[in-house]
């Protein structure tokens, strides 16, 4: 069974053998040692071709036909470990392998895979796109699996509201489920208040789409068990407290961390992974209307705390609150959540670097080396207790956004901490889910990050 593809789209990859053209990823060194292929060597010198990271240069047949390319890698190919995926924007069209290259196959075959990606949906079609043969010694179902997985985050991400609201969202979730025989159910809009989700509810009842909170269940009893729980904020207009419109430009991706759970569970189920999987996503719009929560309201969580709403636009932690207090119910092995939570993260560690938090330090240890061990960059960041004073209230339990403006991404994790008492293993993902310049593996527009690295650790947890 082929992955799951939210948008249907032609492989990148070939499986023509012998009739695809080489491609000679190099070096400077290899240039300066001889050490290619000699008619390849004779053009590269000829063109003055340096091998400088991501350089092209296509190499013709003596009767002056396409017949072949150089690619360069720098002077440190591991610098750039997906750096192939800027073959897959610079190629002509046309069936390709590649002859030559300091580099693994599956990191080469995964970077091209990932540069490969485009959002077309909105636009008039382009040109064919190139090919490129996945190498025999390379795992081209895992390689397949995780773009897969990457590809529906960044769809899901890239899809503006009008098109992806709280029943598109849905209609993904359960989509999703019905290809891997998971099971889906949801509670929606009143029923929310009637299972015990307030802060669900509360946040989502302005909006013309109901608010939901959606959960898949996969896999057997007896096996490990992981809930990934991602924040599902469908567009955030900050609600009455509402935000500039240069602050709205990207709120059509404050549903990354559901779009991301969602492709992690996706590689998760279909590499068939011994865990009994749990899903769960509150689903949102943050709208403004006559029935709006304001600032200065007290409302009681799922748990049983109550929080007072400081400010609107700090909604994410409170649908998260309710879905996490679920999660913690079931004590699971591993509960993991995902959240384009704060701005104080970017201001952290910028866009491309996500943190996480967590107080369990074996999981630390783990999450870090999955991450190096397969390029997808994380950061731990402390949950510092000394700042857990800053998210208590004079009147409730709780406020939603401690004054001050200081340590933003700490107290947000230190309040979902609170709705989290009973699993040892939990870490929270603080993630930007966008890519705001072009790099050889993605485009500009949604991105999956930290899922590559967590499917590595699952993969422990599974065994």
């Amino acid at each position: 069974m082929a992955p799951y593809q939210f948008i249907d789209r032609p492989s990148p990859f070939n499986t023509r053998g012998g009739k695809t053209l080489p491609i000679f990823a190099i070096t400077p060194a290899h240039i300066e040692t001889g050490t290619i292929e000699p008619i390849a060597l004779d053009w590269a010198k000829k063109a003055g071709f340096k091998a400088e990271p991501g350089s092209l240069l296509l190499i013709p047949t003596d009767d002056g036909h396409l017949g072949g390319a150089l690619f360069g890698l720098g002077k440190s190919p591991s610098d750039a470990p997906f750096l192939t995926g800027k073959l897959a924007r610079t190629l002509p069209a046309g069936d390709w392998h590649i002859e030559t290259a300091p580099l693994t196959a599956n990191r080469l075959s995964l970077g091209y895979g990932l540069g490969s990606y485009r959002f077309e949906r909105y636009r008039t079609a382009t040109n064919d796109a190139p090919t490129l043969l996945i190498p025999a010694d390379a795992d081209a179902a895992d390689i397949k699996r995780q773009l897969a997985g990457v590809f529906l985050a960044r769809d899901l991400i890239n899809m503006p509201t009008n098109d992806m609201g709280p029943d598109a969202l849905e209609d993904a979730f359960r989509a999703l489920g019905a290809h891997y025989k998971a099971k889906v159910s949801v509670i929606r809009g009143d029923d929310l208040l009637k299972e015990n989700f307030p802060l669900i509810h509360t946040v989502g009842r302005a909006a013309a789409e109901a608010p939901r909170l959606l959960e898949m269940r996969w896999g057997k009893k007896g096996h490990r068990k992981v809930t990934l729980v991602g924040k599902g904020v469908c567009f955030d207009t900050g609600g009455l407290d509402i935000k500039p419109s240069a602050s709205m430009l990207l709120m059509k991706k404050d549903m990354g961390g559901a779009a991301n759970v969602m492709g992690l569970a996706l590689m998760i189920m279909d590499a068939k992974l011994k865990i009994d999987l749990r899903v769960l996503v509150p689903v949102v719009e943050n709208s403004i209307s006559s029935n709006a929560f304001r600032p200065g309201d007290i409302y009681r969580s799922r748990k049983g705390l109550t929080v007072q709403i400081d400010n609107t636009d700090a909604e994410g932690r409170l649908i998260l609150a309710d879905a996490l207090a679920l999660a913690d119910e079931d004590e699971p092995d591993l509960l993991i959540d995902m959240a384009t939570l704060t701005g104080a993260a970017r201001v952290a560690l910028g866009p491309d670097l996500p943190p996480f938090f967590t107080d369990d330090e074996d999981l630390a240890d783990d999450l870090r080396e999955a991450s190096l061990s397969v390029d997808d960059p994380l950061w731990r960041m402390p949950l510092y207790m000394g700042y857990d004073k800053d998210i208590s209230a004079r009147i409730a339990d709780l406020t939603n956004a401690p004054a001050g403006g200081m340590a933003g991404s700490i107290t947000a994790a230190l309040f979902l901490k609170r709705f989290v008492t009973r699993t040892k293993g939990w870490a929270h993902f603080d993630i930007y889910g966008w890519a705001p310049a072009e790099r050889p593996h993605s485009p500009v527009g949604g991105e999956a990050q930290g899922i590559r690295a967590l499917y590595q650790h699952m993969k422990s947890v599974a065994s």
